[in-house]
This record gives C-alpha cells, structure tokens and sequence, in this order.
C-alpha cells in the first residue's frame, strides 16, 4: 500500500491533496509509471515566486511643479512593486496618473500586460468606466442640459420604478447563463441601476463642437453594482487562486489563470457587463435625443477602465484610452477624452507605439486625493469655490451640494495633459467639445438618509 511517507520520498509536496490521491492510487493498484502519471494530473501546481527584479514599464509623463513630482514618485514606486507580479509582461503610465491604492496596487492612469492572465485588481471595481458621445446638431445647448437633468439618474441605488428602462431579454440570459453574474442581486441591479450614473467623477456634459459647430451631449460612467459585484467575486475567486499559485503576490494583484474554467467564464462575464453599460449609455442618450426630437448625427463610445485581449496578453488599462482598434471590436469612431467640467472634452485617434502599448490617457488625473484637496480650500467657502471655477459654464449638480473635490483645480493641468499627450506621441487631436454646461452628482452623502437622521437626532424639533 502507498503512503503518504512514499509520495514525500518521491519529491512531492504534503497537503490536503495527499488523501483524495493515495486512496486512488491504492484503489486502482497504481504502481511505478503509471501511479507518477497519475500523480502528475492531480498535484498542485508548482508556486510562481515573485520576479526578482521589476520589469520595466514606460514612463509618458512629466512633472512641472513639486507636488507633480511627488505624484510621479508615488506612481512610479506602486508600478516597480506591481512590475515583480510573476505574470506581468510589460506596463506603461500615461500623464494622467496618479495613486489609487496602496504601494504595489495598478495606478489610476496605468495599462499593465500581463500573460494569460486576468488581474480584477487591475481593472478596479468600476467595470467598464466609459464615455459616450451624440452629436445631436444644431439645437441649443441649454435645452438638451436641461432636458437631461430631467432624464438622468446620479447617486446610490437605481431609478425609481415608474422611470426604469426594460432590460432586453437576451442580456438577461446571458447574464443568467454565467456563475459569475447568476444571482438575483445581480439581475436586480440590471434592472435598477439601467440609466444611472453613480457619483464620483461621472457626469453628464454638454458642450459645442469647435469643427462644427454641433451641439453634443457626453456621458461618463461604468456598471454600477453590476459591475462592482463582478469584481468582488472575481477578487475572491483569484485570491483562492494566489494561496495555491503565487503566496508571495500582494492580494491586490491576484489573478484568475485566463485558461481555467474560471477564467473562461469571468472573460465572459467581463464582455456582458460591457454590453450592459453601453447599454445603460445608450437608454440616457436616447432618450434624451427622443424627448427633444431631434435626429443622431453621430455616436461613438469607448471604455477606459477594462482588460483587452491579444493573443494570450491580457492588456489591464485603469484609467486609459484604447487606441488600437483590435481592443474594441464595436469601433464607430474615434476616442473620447475628458478633462474637467471646464475644458473641451478631447476627441482623438492614434497609432500603437512601443510606449503606449496602444493607449492614451483618459482624462486629467489628480495629483492630491479628493480629501487633501479639499483640506486646501478651506480659506473660501464652497460657494465662493464653485463661483470662481465654474464662471462661463452651466454647472449643476445632481443634489444640489457643491462637491469641491471634483471642481476643476481638483485635477491636474488641462494644458499640461494636452502638451504631454503631444510630447509623447500619445494621440493626436481631432476635434474639441467646448463646454457648455455639466451635471455631476455632487455631495449626495450631505442629505444621505443616515446623515439626516443623525442631524433630526442631535436637534429635535422644539
């Protein structure tokens, strides 16, 4: 009989794998050969230490200013530690970059490629993050803002039930026909969250293009709870996945082997909640386009938060453009790139280069947190802010509460970001959205129920 003393003296490694193993070895009276074939098939795989040195990624940005650098440096310390993951290939940071995490954790602004590999870490919880255009010509630009207010949905949870879009019947299925999205929270979100933009840095803008004068509508979101309970799955199952393949990588970068049956099937959730959020894209614009009667004179999108297959490379961009028009099979025009409520939005094309890996930036970046940068306009009040930044443009949010946090001086240089997109050899600019007014969510946590609850508490009615 085999025993467990014999599978050590062979060269394998004990574990939870010994059992099931021995009692078919002595089940079916393996011996020599045939019993270290079979051995072979059932065995754990062998652990991926992390590379001993980080692999270089390129570099498409440059400071003009200390806290710039202090950025910079921060950035370029998270990506060498990230560079060590055993299945990275190559990684690049464009000027928009900036931290989102931790030391060692992609940031905002970055593309890491990595070989049959499919990091959620690397995408983030917000799936698909993309942006919209409609060019709906000659119409005034206040109404379709104001028709849009109407229309639209920011803040937590979805819309209510008298306003909900039907979700198609064929999403439905396949949504129900992966373990990664077959729940009934999930479904529920699909329907719920249809037409609704979240907070954040989302928005709803509305500007003039400078080529043709057109009046154009924009939007910016990803898959809502859709798409973040995508990621939290996948993050569990790619954690269970690093216990046994690589110990020694950060859980932030765990990953799912892209050809395991789990990887198979999050590659395709992945693709499903693509389709679910340009559809939610598409229910607001469409909409909005029906309730002024006015025709689509043109309409493309493109994603920037998202992992975009070649071969077995599996590119991660957090934050960043695809340029290259294999990363997006449903191209209809060029690529959408946002800068801040105040500037023109960026309307751009490109080749792949070496230092791109086939991206541009996705809009300005930050070089402070949303908490620091509020902690440096405390010597004028929020209202004072909003009137200094937003003079010229129609901007508006959602809850009527100023979040300062996503005022223009919240973001990096627009002018600095265009010239290094240039310096770089980026992208080249086609067209420019010029602004004319915008809605964002805005401090929705001030009136969130909670709050108000607390508040009535502390100061009862007399």
């Amino acid at each position: 009989m085999t025993t467990g003393k014999d599978l050590l003296d062979l060269g394998f490694k004990a574990g939870k794998w010994f059992k099931e193993a021995l009692e078919h070895v002595n089940a079916h009276g393996l011996t020599g050969d045939a019993m270290l074939a079979y051995l072979d098939t059932v065995k754990p795989p062998a652990t991926m230490p992390l590379l001993p040195e980080p692999l270089p990624f390129y570099e498409n940005i440059s400071a003009g200013s200390v806290v710039e650098q202090q950025n910079i440096d921060y950035v370029k310390a998270s990506m060498q530690l990230l560079m060590r993951t055993p299945t990275v290939v190559t990684g690049a940071i464009m000027p928009d970059a900036c931290p989102a995490g931790p030391p060692g954790t992609i940031p905002v602004g970055g593309v890491v490629v990595t070989r049959n590999a499919i990091h959620p870490g690397m995408h983030s919880a917000d799936i698909c993050c993309s942006v919209m255009l409609t060019n709906l010509g000659k119409i005034d630009p206040k109404k379709v803002l104001d028709v849009a207010q109407q229309v639209t949905h920011f803040g937590p949870g979805g819309r209510p039930p008298e306003r909900r879009y039907e979700l198609p019947a064929a999403l439905r299925a396949e949504m129900q026909a992966n373990p990664f999205l077959d729940t009934d929270k999930t479904l529920a979100l699909a329907h719920e969250q249809l037409g609704t933009q979240g907070d954040g840095n989302h928005f709803l803008y509305v500007g003039i293009s400078r080529n043709t004068g057109d009046t154009v509508l924009v939007t910016h979101h990803g898959s809502r709870g859709v798409g973040a309970r995508l990621y939290t799955e996948g993050m569990k199952v790619a954690e269970r996945f690093r216990r046994q393949l690589s110990p020694q990588t950060a859980p932030a970068n765990a990953w799912l082997p892209a050809d395991s049956a789990e990887g198979v099937a999050y590659w395709a959730a992945l693709q499903t909640v693509r389709k679910w959020t340009k559809l939610n894209h598409l229910c607001l614009h469409d909409d909005i386009a029906q309730r002024l009667a006015v025709p689509v004179q043109q309409r493309y999108w493109n994603e920037h938060n998202f992992v975009f297959k070649n071969g077995d490379l599996y590119y991660h961009a957090k934050g960043a453009t695809p340029l290259d028009p294999r990363f997006m099979p449903d191209i209809t025009g060029p690529r959408i790139i946002p800068l801040n409520m105040a500037q023109p939005i960026l309307i751009v094309e490109g080749a792949t280069t070496a230092n791109n890996l086939g991206f541009a930036p996705h809009g300005a970046g930050r070089n402070l947190s949303r908490t620091r940068h509020k902690a440096s306009r405390t010597d004028k009040t929020k209202e004072e802010w909003f009137a200094e930044e937003t003079q010229g443009i129609d901007a508006r949010f959602f809850f009527d509460q100023i979040d300062i946090s996503e005022l223009p001086s919240a973001y990096k240089d627009a002018a600095e970001v265009q010239q290094q997109i240039a310096q770089f050899g980026l992208a080249t600019v086609l067209d420019e959205v010029r602004p004319y007014g915008c809605i964002m969510a805005g401090d929705w946590e001030q009136e969130a129920p909670w709050r108000v609850k607390k508040r009535n508490k502390a100061n009862p009615p007399t």
